[in-house]
């Protein structure tokens, strides 16, 4: 069957600018939060447990794949194993299955440890033959058994020997990904280090980021470089500044914590005014009262067929219908937040955006 990735990505390489945008779930958060994982337990008074189960999690991914208004479903190795090479649940399905190929060390997230607050190291539980075939040594014959996308995710700190270590190993996974005709999307997250560590700015991290970006894919060819990016929102003019430089690069946006609805809504609306052709959401969703209504809303503000306060309004209008309690009134949750952009930060870590809008960045990713 024909993926709307596939179709999307044609109509932007036609069209840098046109009306396609590309819309991700990120249900990987397996590989970064463990036991809490899964969200939280709507029947955690009754069970005293606070996190839903990973039998529950892959409910919710089945559900979303059916209802098939995203474009990608992002999701840890051992769950596309059994979703996508054991269930097949892809094989006759407009989205396509894509799974997060490393797992650095500033998304371990150990109740009681402290890895996010270290400068981030390179890591992969997975491999390439493992996620595309579910073999150590996959045959090239069985490449399609399984996804063959993969979230690359680097963490730049200012810190040359840390940062060194980082893109020497996304060389290498680039050119096994290569050799392998295994695409990839790459994720840039901002220093997860204190600012007294990285010694950036909190005015130009947006512009330390996109000038590492620019520099480590000015060394890359088109065969070998990442299919989209997904980065923090840094507001209207790192946002502009980034997609105007290399009109081939399609530039996406990451969610963050789960924040307000309107957080959610507004971050995709400002990213794609300001040129963002992708975003992917997975606190978000995950933490919403109902997914597959949130979603169905994310895709409208995403087409552009609604804006972020009647989107707002739509999804508690849903809720109303299927009897569901929102976590806030109406006129809380259409109020703007002070988001976080990465894993493992607190509320009001200066590591976060820096906002220039009056809304808030949200996902994991």
């Amino acid at each position: 069957m024909t993926k709307t990735l596939d179709t999307k990505l044609a109509a932007l390489a036609h069209d840098r600018f046109g009306k396609a945008f590309i819309l991700a779930d990120a249900k990987d958060a397996d590989m970064a939060l463990g036991i809490g994982a899964a969200g939280p337990n709507p029947r955690a008074a009754t069970d005293g447990f606070p996190s839903r189960t990973m039998v529950e999690y892959r409910a919710n991914i089945r559900e979303i794949v059916a209802q098939g208004l995203v474009d990608i479903m992002l999701m840890s190795c051992s769950t596309s194993d059994e979703l996508t090479i054991r269930q097949r649940i892809f094989d006759h399905c407009a989205i396509t299955p894509a799974v997060r190929a490393n797992d650095t060390t500033d998304i371990h997230l150990c109740r009681g440890g402290g890895y996010a607050g270290s400068p981030a190291l390179p890591f992969s539980s997975a491999t390439i033959d493992l996620i595309q075939t579910g073999q150590v040594d996959g045959m090239a014959a069985d490449r399609d058994l399984g996804a063959n996308l993969g979230l690359y995710s680097v963490t730049f700190n200012n810190l040359p020997d840390h940062d060194l270590q980082t893109m020497q190993a996304y060389k290498m996974f680039r050119l096994e990904a290569q050799a392998k005709g295994f695409r990839h999307f790459l994720e840039v997250f901002d220093p997860n280090v204190p600012p007294a560590i990285h010694r950036i700015a909190p005015e130009l991290i947006g512009g330390f980021i996109n000038d590492h970006i620019c520099r480590l894919l000015a060394g890359v060819p088109r065969a070998g470089r990442p299919i989209f990016l997904k980065i923090v929102y840094h507001g209207p003019r790192y946002m502009e500044e980034l997609c105007r430089y290399d009109e081939s690069v399609i530039v996406g946006v990451l969610g963050g914590s789960a924040g307000t609805t309107y957080d959610a809504f507004k971050l995709l609306f400002d990213a794609k005014k300001y040129g963002a052709r992708a975003a992917l959401f997975g606190r978000k969703i995950n933490h919403a009262e109902h997914q597959p209504s949130f979603v169905e809303m994310l895709r409208t503000v995403a087409d552009g067929d609604i804006t972020p306060e009647e989107a707002v309004r739509a999804y508690h209008g849903k809720l109303q219908g299927l009897n569901i309690a929102p976590h806030r009134r109406l006129h809380q949750d259409l109020q703007a937040t002070n988001g976080i952009s990465r894993y493992g930060a607190a509320a009001g870590s200066p590591t976060g955006p820096v906002r220039r809008l009056a809304h808030t960045v949200d996902d994991s990713d």
